[in-house]
């Protein structure tokens, strides 16, 4: 793993946590298929004994996947759920956990309708304000766990800053990286202790596998990601971890025309007569601007600000009208696909959020999510203007 850190991200998706196959020597991982292991004597094997304990096609993925987050360990997992359940694992009983307040409505199903029946307690609070971190904190707190930017209000969370005061309390800071992915902010390298991922989105790319990751440096905690991950049983198998790990290849590729064509498209919105506000950080208008210039960087320290914008349109009628005549963008839920999606996050992505809640973050019926794919800019405007035609 060392020497693979010291090679450029674009050299790593495509090579990291993968050599030919010592078989018949093909270059692409094989996709191991298979449940269990032949073992030479009983306790002898070749470091493979049940499928969901170890499989090779997983290891070389989360090889990859942790390379690319510059993590040392990396877990994979069958929905970035059961990442985020799976790293709930290091809590016990009675301890709190600061949260994004406007985090992913799954996550927050999870935090809120789950995990307070075994004795965990959660404040959501606005992570990008520091104070309401600090004012948050109770002699319990064991982690705080935060999105930036948010889903979908798109707000975020200063790491290196965050990080600082969560180590000055001796907090776990775990990062929710799905917005950006590892090519436009590494929170390891901000300060962050553990990342995960819903690798559903931009990691794979392609909307045709669920799954999840946590990635980590810190040796202890790793074993015991590890034990809870063959505990739990909630891994990937063969094949979607053969899928992903092909879409990595052009993670490095994929990213900076997901990020140039949301750029285009959410200048273009905020000059619109229909449109009451754009959200979309790479905006100089957006609060945290100046943040996302200085914290999402690519590799080659180039900003990247996301393929995510959300907007507003003035009421829901007005925006159940846009989302019903798009026809490149798909009215669906997830995002990261090379192919654009539009969404209504109050009745889809966000509809467990208690109403009184989301009215308060701001989201409200008129917002509109878009997950801006690669294709051509232009085609991607006048089908939102068509849409708008219809008003």
């Amino acid at each position: 793993m060392t020497s693979e850190h010291n090679l450029d991200f674009a050299t790593n998706a495509v090579h990291a946590g993968q050599k030919p196959d010592s078989e018949a020597g093909a270059i692409m991982t094989p996709i191991y298929q298979t449940a269990t292991y032949v073992q030479e004597s009983p306790g002898v094997h070749k470091g493979f004994e049940y499928g969901r304990t170890a499989n090779p096609t997983r290891q070389a993925l989360e090889a990859n996947l942790a390379a690319l987050e510059g993590g040392k360990h990396g877990f994979a997992f069958s929905s970035g759920m059961a990442a985020i359940s799976t790293l709930m694992g290091l809590l016990k009983q009675g301890d709190h956990v600061i949260v994004t307040n406007n985090v992913y409505g799954g996550t927050y199903r999870y935090f809120q309708q789950v995990m307070t029946e075994f004795g965990l307690t959660f404040s959501f609070v606005d992570t990008s304000e520091l104070s309401a971190v600090q004012s948050a904190l109770q002699p319990n707190t064991r982690m705080c766990f935060v999105e930036t930017p948010t889903n979908p209000m798109l707000r975020l969370t200063d790491l290196r800053a965050l990080s600082n005061l969560c180590k000055s309390h001796d907090l776990l800071l775990a990062v929710d990286n799905t917005f950006m992915s590892p090519f436009y902010q590494r929170p390891l390298a901000l300060g962050a202790d553990i990342v995960v991922h819903s690798t559903t989105k931009y990691i794979n790319g392609h909307s045709d596998v669920i799954g999840g990751v946590v990635v980590l440096n810190d040796d202890h905690r790793a074993e015991r990601i590890a034990f809870l991950q063959n505990s739990v049983g909630a891994v990937p198998g063969p094949h979607d971890c053969w899928l992903i790990l092909r879409a990595t290849k052009t993670l490095h590729l994929r990213m900076p025309r997901h990020n140039e064509n949301a750029v285009c498209i959410a200048t273009h919105l905020q000059k619109h007569a229909e449109i009451e506000k754009v959200i979309y950080p790479g905006l100089p208008e957006h609060p945290h601007h100046e943040l996302a210039t200085r914290q999402q960087l690519d590799p080659y320290g180039k900003p990247g600000y996301g393929g995510m914008i959300s907007f507003q349109v003035g009421s829901w009628q007005r925006a159940k009208t846009v989302l019903e005549n798009v026809r490149l963008f798909a009215l669906a839920e997830s995002l990261g696909g090379v192919e654009s999606l539009i969404s209504h996050p109050a009745s889809m992505t966000h509809a467990s959020v208690p109403e009184a809640d989301r009215r308060k973050l701001g989201l409200s019926e008129d917002l509109v999510r878009i997950s801006v794919g690669v294709e051509h800019a232009q085609d991607l405007i006048d089908d939102l203007e068509q849409a708008f035609a219809c008003l």
